[in-house]
């Protein structure tokens, strides 16, 4: 005779919300659909404005990665990357992996996938997996347009080096695919951020906000001179790092210091959000 402890036949852990239902799910919402068109835009916004205001130049007869801008599309898709990582990009990041839980318990409909039964940790899974993934879609989806568009307004050539010096095309394409592994990297700590707040409260835009606001005091803090070595463990100090590979002799330690720092904030935050959301109280 069946007991209330014995597993349904047929019921598997790992069959419990896929992550294709859970994907198809995020895809059409309008927040995905508005994101990726901001994303998309970006590049069209910054052709125009060249157009209008002309080439960018020099100060002081100082170079920098902007004003190489139209030298070709690689320059072109590196300078979006520039004027994005900083912020913009740490919008989507924030918006997917802030939105995961907290928005099921605002629908009221998180205890009811808990009931279905999904278990937490595969709920959780599942939910940052997806967050993950279109987060770094998102990244992706930037260069990607901005490197065509640029291309197709500059012309497909080799990257300028603001500081002397050039890139073949084939290369830059592969230094410019480091740099968005290592921008997406470094927005982990921004990801799993998000996440822990969203299995925090009941209000997106809270767990989005709070996020995003705390990113930004990591930014203050980085400009604080005065802070010294203590910079050397704030995330926001090595967001840049990846200009270090765009570089005729590529250089790795930035980066490297920078993935160990964002890593492991990452994994500890990651790693509270799974083990409060064990322990929460589901109501809604």
């Amino acid at each position: 005779m069946s007991t209330l402890t014995e597993v349904a036949s047929g019921y598997r852990t790992r069959h419990t919300l896929p992550l294709r239902v859970e994907l198809v799910r995020q895809l059409k919402r309008r927040r995905t659909l508005v994101m990726g068109a901001i994303l998309a835009l970006l590049p069209f916004v910054l052709l125009i404005a060249f157009a209008v205001g002309g080439a960018p130049g020099g100060r002081n007869d100082q170079v920098t990665l902007m004003d190489t801008a139209t030298a070709s599309g690689a320059n072109f898709a590196a300078v979006n990357l520039f004027v994005s990582a900083g912020f913009l990009l740490v919008i989507p990041v924030a918006l997917f992996c802030g939105d995961t839980v907290a928005s099921e318990a605002s629908w009221s409909s998180l205890r009811y996938l808990l009931a279905a039964p999904v278990p937490r940790a595969r709920l959780l899974w599942s939910k940052l997996v997806v967050a993950l993934g279109l987060s770094l879609a998102a990244m992706i989806l930037l260069p990607v347009v901005a490197l065509a568009a640029g291309t197709a307004a500059y012309g497909w050539g080799p990257l300028q080096i603001p500081t002397g010096g050039a890139l073949d095309p084939g290369t830059a394409v592969q230094r410019l695919a480091v740099t968005v592994a290592y921008v997406f990297v470094s927005q982990l700590v921004t990801a799993g951020l998000a996440f822990w707040l969203s299995t925090r409260t009941d209000a997106p835009l809270g767990a989005v906000g709070g996020a995003v606001g705390l990113t930004i005091v990591g930014n203050v803090l980085d400009a604080v001179t005065a802070l010294g070595h203590w910079r050397d463990f704030l995330p926001a100090h090595w967001q840049f790092a990846w200009a270090d590979t765009v570089q005729p002799h590529p250089e790795w330690s930035g980066m490297i210091q920078g993935t160990a720092i964002s890593l492991s904030y990452a994994v500890v935050l990651i790693a509270l959000a799974f083990r409060g959301f064990a322990r929460k109280d589901v109501v809604s």
